[in-house]
């Protein structure tokens, strides 16, 4: 057993280190481009917008008596229950030690052309989107690629590879295993608790929420959520008032490395630009997933009849979570001068660190246990239904209660799982991301002209006064 783990450790690393590095990162960038330029950069000309929009998302008075499963703000807190996860506190840790103190900018980098893209995809999304035969709704990525592709062969292509995709991505990666194990570690650390307990009882609580299907995910989510990124923003505001000192330096580090040709003196020896970028834009899109597609899924459930609107929510998901709470993560880390770190810390244990420069050793381990065991456990109700969705469209509804089991039975093995073997589950979160990515960035780039339609003609209405809801009259 253990050699074949030793085997699936280096195979899946080995393709974790090429899959991203160049093709998936250039295809981020240059469909994050493309979709800024087709919607005349609506991430900046329409951020008010967005903003208004997510606040008047979360009445039921606005959505009643529209087509839908959710309200338009549940549906973009269910996208940031499964993207405001372990990534915001482990991914921007591993993103900088592995990448250097630059990381952080090409995170930035990818959150604001991603927005352009997580615009599109959710748009697409809710445009594409079926009514099933039990009367909830059913999209994402694999139904835009099926149907909005002229080529189908292509579309039916790519819609298949995308689901699959998806699955691993929910059921092995780290939309699972790698937030029930930051869990348990976390929790065991700071306050002794069992690896199997954990793993027995998040098993439980996540079986709990997903039998009640999208209505109780989107339910959970939109009071666990923005509390534990209050929580969190709060905690590292205060860590960073402590260091405010330190900001300046640290800005002018994180610019200065991210664009080193070659590694540097001075606090960020070994570390280039192309492991800025590797490790920046890797983690970036790990954490707020813009340009894997997933967005689209639970933008397909949300109610309503105008996908432009939809897509205007969902894109405040990527600045939320990146330009917010990432930003957060990195800047409690670079100015709390645990970088480079002489014992090499790397991951959740990194962040407790910086805490505890902050919080004191105590406080600051409780915080980011109680903040990894939220975020954790909200990415992994929001991965389930990914995941689910995954399976109803290759199998049809009567995988749904099956993927269920199986899904939670890994969140269980996820967080019994430990030592160097973990790194398999973040390899193929790693590769499960860009599994998705690809499929749905090449579908993007066909569907782009009808993204500016659809802006175009929604925008015009809108600005002229046509509509009193933005969601649909």
């Amino acid at each position: 057993m253990t050699e074949f783990l030793d085997f699936l450790l280096a195979i899946t690393t080995l393709i974790a280190d090429h899959i991203w590095w160049p093709v998936v990162i250039i295809m981020l960038g240059a469909t994050g481009v493309y979709m800024s330029f087709q919607t005349k950069f609506i991430q900046f000309r329409r951020l008010g917008l967005a903003i208004k929009f997510m606040l008047r998302g979360r009445s039921k008075e606005e959505s009643a008596g529209r087509e839908g499963d959710i309200t338009p703000f549940q549906a973009l807190m269910t996208a940031l229950a499964a993207t405001v996860g372990n990534g915001n506190i482990a991914g921007v840790a591993t993103a900088i030690a592995s990448g250097g103190p630059g990381a952080p900018f090409w995170m930035w980098m990818t959150a604001l052309f991603g927005m352009a893209t997580k615009y599109a995809e959710a748009l697409l999304g809710l445009k594409y989107r079926q009514k099933m035969v039990d009367g909830t709704f059913s999209g994402g990525a694999m139904y835009y690629l099926r149907d909005g592709l002229k080529n189908k062969s292509l579309g039916k292509g790519l819609a298949l590879w995308f689901a699959i995709a998806v699955i691993l991505m929910a059921t092995f990666g780290s939309g699972n295993m790698a937030q029930s194990n930051s869990i348990a570690l976390s929790l065991q650390s700071d306050f002794g608790f069992n690896f199997f307990v954990t793993g027995i009882v998040l098993a439980l609580l996540c079986g709990v929420v997903l039998i009640g299907g999208v209505t109780r995910i989107a339910e959970v989510s939109d009071k666990l959520v923005p509390m534990m990124i209050v929580l969190y923003i709060a905690a590292s505001l205060y860590v960073i008032f402590i260091n405010i000192a330190q900001i300046p330096a640290v800005f002018m580090v994180v610019l200065q490395s991210a664009f080193a040709p070659e590694a540097m003196a001075g606090g960020v020896i070994g570390h280039t630009v192309k492991d800025a970028m590797r490790y920046g834009i890797s983690r970036g899109t790990l954490s707020n997933e813009s340009g894997i597609g997933s967005c689209s899924i639970p933008a397909a459930a949300a109610k309503g009849n105008e996908s432009a609107a939809q897509g205007l929510v969902a894109m405040m998901g990527t600045f939320i979570d990146t330009i917010i709470v990432c930003s957060m993560t990195a800047f409690v880390i670079l100015s709390s001068d645990l970088h480079p770190n002489p014992v090499g810390l790397t991951s959740t244990q990194l962040t407790k660190s910086a805490f505890a420069v902050g919080l004191g050793s105590n406080w600051g381990g409780y915080m980011v246990s109680i903040c990894s065991f939220l975020f954790g456990f909200t990415t992994l109700i929001g991965w389930s239904y990914y995941g689910e969705q995954g399976a109803r469209y290759l199998f049809g509804q009567k995988s749904v209660k099956p993927y269920r089991l199986v899904f939670c039975l890994f969140v269980f093995f996820g967080a019994v799982l430990q030592g160097k073997y973990l790194n398999i589950v973040w390899n193929l979160g790693d590769i499960g991301n860009a599994l998705m990515a690809i499929p749905n960035l090449i579908g993007l780039v066909f569907l782009g002209s009808l993204v500016k339609k659809e802006t175009d003609a929604y925008l015009e209405k809108w600005d002229r006064g046509a509509l009193k809801n933005p969601f649909g009259d």
